[in-house]
């Protein structure tokens, strides 16, 4: 596949991925939205109101 390089170690193994973000940098958000969204799946969310009345008092009340 072009666009995708591997980088592998002194024994051959796959360590790092480089990847031409002009030619698959839309796959990519894809991919980085996957692993962000998977790392806070066990944070504890906040009530909308709890959040929106954070947002006014900080004087920011669109968002």
């Amino acid at each position: 596949m072009t666009g995708i390089q591997f980088v592998t170690d002194e024994k051959g193994r796959k360590v790092a991925v480089q990847i031409d973000l002009k030619k698959h940098g839309a796959i990519w958000e894809d991919f980085w939205d996957g692993l962000v969204s998977e790392s806070r799946r066990k944070e504890k969310g906040i009530p909308y109101e709890q959040y929106r009345a954070s947002r006014l008092k900080r004087g920011n009340p669109h968002g």
